[in-house]
């Protein structure tokens, strides 16, 4: 009976239009308007090469530092290039920033290094942070350099090499760039929180799924119900397959949606498969299992169930950054227990723990909140469905 009930709710779920249509077609739907929504946005805000001057003296030949840094940062061959330079004199450099051709200019004295600039924008602002980053590397290595000599001489290690001294102290300033690890993944994108909230939304839509399916077990919502319930069959096996029915429904769904989003839109979910994995089983057990609670707690119709599942993930998703991410910010800095509480957003944060951080402990306190979720969930439609009785059907 377990099997044949399985494989019947199977049959009717699929048949289902509407169901179909919010299962799988409504997800793709939106995922194709975020696509087209956002695909510019960063492109738009990407950082261009920056046109910038250096007035060419002796002093500027002379610094190593300085000369050796801005070459590599103006090499065409990198691919973190970040300025284009012009190399000329005073006079010329000047008339390029008097004409705007130039963001500013770079010019090393005997006495001084400065950056002059006409304007102040975030083209200026890069320019005169790395400069100063620059000039501060330098003095590190001047003063490395110093306190080596100053030991050589106390050792009495005679005679000097000067160049060398000064040659290994930029060397080791220059290694520390191993040091720097970027941790964060290549395509670090701010609107994939859309798509997490896309996947999450998917999710809870299996409430719509579980519900449609425990509907037939019920004497008050179907005469498929008044028969089961009239019948010898154990009920919590009728449940039991008609959810594992749900449930494989469902994960096609968002399978369908997966592959879509990788192959088609060219969404980048990072290389944790097997957590990805694990967090789109348990959230799927967490809108089946708040299908159910729909299912038993609520005497309406379908339809209004239907409007009660769409009402609460569209809420949920929202709240977790579904309309921007900047919601979820909110929510999370100033009513944190509404998003520690919104299913979605475990959903939502898993996957922005696993992309964003090395660390896990965040995406396990996702995981283990979605298991009790799904637990006092499956908690209350067991106490509900256990006092159900009917005096007539």
């Amino acid at each position: 009976m377990f099997f044949h009930n399985f494989k019947y709710t199977l049959k009717s779920l699929f048949k289902n239009k509407s169901l179909i249509f919010w299962a799988y077609a409504f997800p793709i739907i939106l995922c194709t308007f975020f696509n087209l929504a956002f695909s510019n946005i960063e492109n738009s805000e990407k950082l261009n090469i920056i046109d910038i001057g250096i007035v060419e003296n002796k002093y500027f030949q002379e610094d190593t530092v300085i000369k050796e840094t801005f070459t590599k940062l103006s090499d065409k061959n990198n691919k973190d290039q970040l300025f284009n330079i012009t190399y000329t004199s005073l006079e010329e450099v000047a008339s390029l920033l008097n004409n705007d051709k130039i963001t500013g200019y770079l010019i090393l004295t005997e006495d001084s290094n400065k950056v002059v600039i006409k304007n102040n924008g975030i083209n200026e602002t890069i320019l005169k942070y790395v400069t100063e980053e620059i000039f501060q590397t330098k003095e590190l290595i001047t003063n490395l350099a110093t306190n080596t000599i100053k030991e050589e001489i106390q050792n009495g290690n005679y005679p000097i090499d000067y160049e060398k001294i000064y040659q290994g102290v930029f060397d080791i300033i220059q290694n520390q760039e191993v040091k720097i690890n970027d941790i964060s993944n290549k395509n670090l994108s701010y609107t994939m929180i859309e798509y997490y909230t896309l996947i999450a939304m998917s999710c809870l839509y299996g409430a719509l799924l579980a519900f449609t399916a425990i509907n037939r077990t019920l004497a008050n919502m179907s005469h498929t119900g008044k028969r089961v319930s009239a019948s010898p069959v154990k009920k919590w096996k009728l449940i039991l397959s008609s959810l594992l029915a749900s449930y494989v429904v469902q994960l096609i769904g968002i399978t369908l949606l997966l592959l879509y989003t990788i192959f088609v839109i060219h969404v980048d979910y990072g290389t944790q498969i097997l957590p990805i994995i694990s967090l789109i089983l348990l959230g799927s057990a967490a809108g089946l299992s708040l299908g159910v609670v729909i299912s038993t707690a609520f005497k309406i119709s379908e339809n209004s169930k239907t409007g009660i599942v769409i009402g609460f993930t569209m809420l949920g998703v929202f709240l977790s950054g579904m309309m921007g991410i900047t919601m979820k910010y909110i929510i999370d800095v100033n009513i944190p227990i509404v998003n520690i509480l919104n299913p979605a957003n475990m959903i939502t944060d898993g996957f922005y723990a696993l992309y964003y951080y090395t660390n896990t402990d965040r995406y396990f306190f996702n995981i283990i909140s979605l298991a009790i979720f799904s637990f006092i969930m499956i908690i209350i439609s067991s106490f509900l469905l256990r006092r159900q009785k009917y005096d007539s059907i």
